[in-house]
């Protein structure tokens, strides 16, 4: 029976196992779906860029989470990257980022920052105004695809031996009595004790924790559900940007529609690359430190949230993704020229477009069969407006790959702990719809195990009620729809 149990070897699993670690407790047991970090090879990297359809996808589970093979992108800000400023007060926010961020630098992560509030990023954020669009100011450190593996790596070994680490394991199920968790059921049938259970799953396990959440009755409320495409172009096109900013986080509310429409994952000189998940595969992007190609990507996600009759965002989001598999036989590219022009791309059109596509292994086709008109037109309207601010991106040589989907987690209500209101069971990370990337995943980590360790050694930050149960001092409420 180990003190605490934690679901799921991602940022915030890790994190919130080193800060228990680092407060003297060690009697914790770590459950991870996928493989151990020295054993996650994906055969599509081997194999052309073909899918092989494993089961669980090596990118997206393993130790490190889908973050041991991304690009590595660091957002030291508040204001992107998930909620955590909806329930610690953003000074706090600002303590737990940095205490991230110097985690991930003992590791090896490199001393450069990019963006921040500098003469050259204030500039491009006045020509973005005028384009209509919103240019978030936000430092940013770039490990690289194959630096964070290798920091990942780096803290795997020095964790090794300091607590249980159980790798292709996965959990079936949390269990639960009298309104206080037990701890855990694996597939396997085998049921683990444990006084506490920190629930990090990662966005691949977000429909896992959305049938858990329902089953334990656990309130929550439907994230908004990111479906676009990823846009590749020439690297130079986007110099000016990137030099500045590495990730230019631009935000724009189309004409049309009034959606909400944001760049994500900039990867300058990097590559396109799938992903899958289940039985689905969506398209995603990568840089590395030392490897360039000529190219630039990055997605245009759109943003919608479902109430009533519909509040499914996952099952949409999945929905789409397999009609462009089953369209494309996996991913689709298009030129924007020829979706503009109401054809689909061939072979032939791809081959004469100016920019090479970084995914050979993408089919060309035709998006409009794939994604509503609502979508299409929020993002070529998108399209145009960075055009303004860099001339080049509206070409009719522009790359389309889809789908891209980010599939989170309906948004589980927790105390400013990371506690649900099931004792002693604590949910973190993107899988529980609370954060949206490394940074923040990595912080909730520390919060749980912040709460955690002054659980076992009998403090509080708050008042004991009469049942002995701890009443939180702060608390958000959730919000309306």
């Amino acid at each position: 029976m180990p003190d605490v149990i934690i679901i799921g070897a991602g940022p915030a699993g890790i994190f919130a196992a080193m800060t228990l670690l680092d407060r003297g407790i060690s009697d914790i047991l770590l459950l991870e779906r996928g493989s151990d970090i020295e054993k996650r090879r994906c055969p599509a990297r081997e194999n052309n860029g073909h899918c092989l359809h494993c089961t669980p996808c090596s990118i997206l589970t393993g130790w490190g989470g889908a973050g041991a093979f991304s690009d590595g992108k660091l957002t030291l800000t508040t204001e992107v990257g998930g909620f955590l400023g909806e329930l610690v007060p953003k000074s706090e926010l600002e303590k737990l980022i940095r205490m991230a961020d110097q985690r991930f630098m003992d590791y090896g992560a490199p001393a450069e920052i990019y963006g921040g509030s500098t003469r050259e990023t204030r500039r491009i954020k006045a020509l973005a105004k005028r384009a209509e669009m919103a240019l978030v100011e936000m430092e940013v450190r770039h490990l690289g695809t194959e630096n964070c593996y290798q920091v990942l790596k780096r803290i795997r070994k020095d964790l090794e031996g300091r607590l249980e680490i159980r790798t292709e394991t996965q959990v079936k199920s949390i269990r639960v009595k009298d309104g206080t968790v037990k701890g855990v059921e694996t597939e396997d049938g085998e049921f683990i004790s444990a006084k506490f259970v920190v629930s990090a799953p990662g966005r691949v396990g977000a429909d896992w924790m959305r049938g858990e959440s329902r089953r334990l009755g656990l309130a929550a409320i439907p994230s908004p559900v990111d479906i676009g495409l990823r846009v590749e172009l020439p690297a130079a096109v986007l110099e000016e940007l990137t030099s500045a900013t590495y990730e230019s986080k631009l935000i724009y509310y189309s004409k049309t529609f009034d959606d909400k429409v944001r760049t994500f994952c900039m990867n300058p000189y990097g590559e396109v690359v799938t992903e899958y998940t289940g039985d689905i595969m969506t398209v995603n992007g990568h840089s590395y430190a030392e490897k360039k190609t000529d190219n630039t990507n990055f997605a245009l996600l759109v943003s919608t949230i479902f109430t009533e009759p519909f509040d499914d965002p996952i099952a949409y989001g999945r929905y789409i993704s397999r009609l462009a598999n089953l369209l494309g036989k996996g991913v689709i590219v298009q030129r924007l020229g020829d979706l503009l022009n109401g054809r689909r791309s061939t072979p032939d059109r791809i081959a004469h477009s100016s920019v090479r596509p970084t995914l050979e292994s993408a089919t060309p086709g035709d998006l409009s069969f794939v994604l509503p008109y609502r979508y299409l037109k929020d993002i070529t309207e998108m399209l145009e407006a960075m055009n303004q601010i860099a001339p080049g991106v509206n070409s009719r040589h522009t790359l389309l790959y889809g789908v891209e989907v980010k599939f989170y987690s309906h948004r589980i209500e927790v105390d400013r702990n990371m506690e649900t209101r099931i004792k002693n069971l604590f949910v973190v990370g993107d899988g529980a719809g609370i954060t949206r990337g490394l940074i923040q995943a990595s912080a909730s980590g520390i919060l749980a195990g912040e709460a955690i360790s002054e659980g076992l050694s009998g403090k509080t930050k708050g008042k004991k009620s009469g049942s002995g149960r701890l009443v939180r001092e702060y608390r958000c409420p959730l919000p309306t729809d």
